[in-house]
């Protein structure tokens, strides 16, 4: 297998040419140096000639998403991740899944534009009484379903209300899409719905994206008497709730019972539901869905059907394949009680070697924390200095769309191999904080000096 893999390295390459029932040959030498570069500086101009006909320019920043995308240099402990460390995937369950799924009949043909039927019905259990398969369509992931849910909601121009902070792909979403994000705070209790109230009298805005559960970055939880709250105020501005319910599957194992999901209680059509299996499975299981009620579907499976026609189907069959399979549900215990682990070990050594790093919330759910950095710290030079420490970070001004209250930093224990390694990245990251914060405090402003003891946990 290794050579195999080689000799397809080198024929990919042209290196090598391969010749059924012959073997392998080298290639013939490549002659001249190849043609001359072209002059895209043309480019420029084209490019920027609409920002003057344009409410948003569709100048995307999309720094915030490639940096839990991006795979680490050797040697970096990766505390900037998105997705579970490969020892935490269910790789065997989805190995055996693709195989069972690459075997049924007519598992390589076209699927339904909406999706499977029994994987839709499978989504659709989690949304409670009031909604079928009917309602549901199958994206390719989330960040497929939430650009579809965006671009049928409103149009270029129009504003879109926001948490503050957010998940920075869904605000590279809305500003590709030509939106204009306009923040809305959030407490330990979720979302402020005084401050929602008043940011749709002020804008107009017909949508509001929100994560009820476990929210990225902060892990809060929308609380019981905000939940009727948000709905209630969508409901009398005319406006839609587009809830990105990611972490669902990614609960720890000392959370409780977890509430359902907005769309359970919403019986006007008011929330656009969206959710995905690849948070808690592997970044290449892009299956996820979106649910909706009434005339919006029409606008939805319109617009998801023309980007991508369909996902494939193998992909689909092999995730009906895994969520029925007895494998599932272990997994989901094991990545529940493993998450606990590492988020207790991480909170626990950021307390012992980093107790100027303010950790307001410790979250039932999720895959990182949130922390607040001492006042006047320049991100920019924490991030650097923590890269030549030897770890990855995630600094916090691309999950506020507008200027942010204070300096950030978000920490993932999710895609680091363990323990031994979360306790390995906290000791890289003290001395990054060491070379930022002692530089700092030469200056001698009191006004930049870490929070006291007593401010330091909740």
């Amino acid at each position: 297998m290794t050579v195999s893999r080689a000799i397809a390295q080198l024929a990919a390459e042209g290196l090598v040419v391969t010749r059924p029932g012959a073997g392998a040959f080298r290639a013939q030498p490549r002659t001249g140096t190849g043609p001359a570069p072209g002059d895209t500086s043309w480019q420029e101009v084209t490019l920027s000639a609409d920002a003057t006909t344009e409410l948003v320019p569709r100048a995307v920043d999309a720094s915030g998403v490639l940096a839990t995308l991006a795979a680490p240099a050797p040697g970096v402990v990766e505390f900037n991740g998105g997705y579970l460390h490969h020892t935490l995937q269910p790789e065997r369950a989805m190995a055996a899944a693709l195989a069972r799924a690459g075997r049924r009949p007519g598992a390589w043909g076209r699927p339904p534009t909406d999706g499977l039927p029994e994987l839709r019905e499978w989504f659709a259990r989690g949304l409670g009484e009031s909604s079928g398969a009917a309602d549901v369509l199958i994206t390719a992931g989330g960040q497929s379903a939430l650009t579809t849910a965006l671009r049928a909601l409103a149009p270029p121009g129009a504003p879109v209300l926001v948490e503050s902070p957010t998940y920075p792909g869904m605000l590279a979403i809305a500003r590709a899409a030509g939106l204009r994000p306009v923040p809305v705070p959030v407490d330990a209790q979720g979302v402020r719905t005084d401050l929602l109230a008043a940011a749709f009298k002020a804008t107009g805005a017909r949508v509001f994206v929100c994560q009820p559960l476990f929210q990225n970055p902060t892990g809060a939880v929308l609380a019981p008497e905000r939940r009727g709250e948000v709905l209630r105020i969508a409901r009398e501005s005319g406006a839609f709730v587009v809830e990105d319910d990611f972490a669902r599957r990614l609960v720890h194992e000392d959370a409780g019972p977890l509430p359902g999901p907005l769309a359970s209680d919403d019986h006007d059509g008011v929330v656009v539901h969206v959710s995905s299996l690849t948070k808690a499975t592997s970044p290449s299981l892009r299956v996820g869905m979106l649910a909706a009620r009434g005339p919006v579907l029409e606008r939805l499976r319109a617009i998801h059907v023309v980007d991508t026609f369909f996902v494939p189907r193998p992909l689909q069959e092999a995730a009906l394949e895994l969520v029925g399979s007895p494998a599932w549900n272990r997994h989901l215990r094991a990545v529940a009680a493993e998450l606990k682990a590492r988020r207790d070990t991480m909170s626990a050594a950021l307390s012992l070697c980093l107790p100027e790093l303010a950790l307001p919330h410790i979250p039932s759910g999720g895959y990182h924390l949130w922390l607040r950095l001492p006042d006047g710290t320049d991100e920019a030079a924490l991030l650097s200095a923590a890269l030549r420490a030897g770890v990855a970070i995630a600094t916090g001004r691309p999950y506020f769309c507008a200027e942010p209250p204070a300096g950030h930093v978000r920490l993932s224990f999710a895609g680091v191999a363990g323990p031994a390694e979360i306790a390995e990245g906290v000791r890289r990251l003290r001395a990054a904080c060491d070379e930022v914060l002692g530089r700092r405090a030469v200056s001698g402003d009191p006004a930049e000096q870490p929070h006291p003891p007593e401010n330091r946990r909740s």
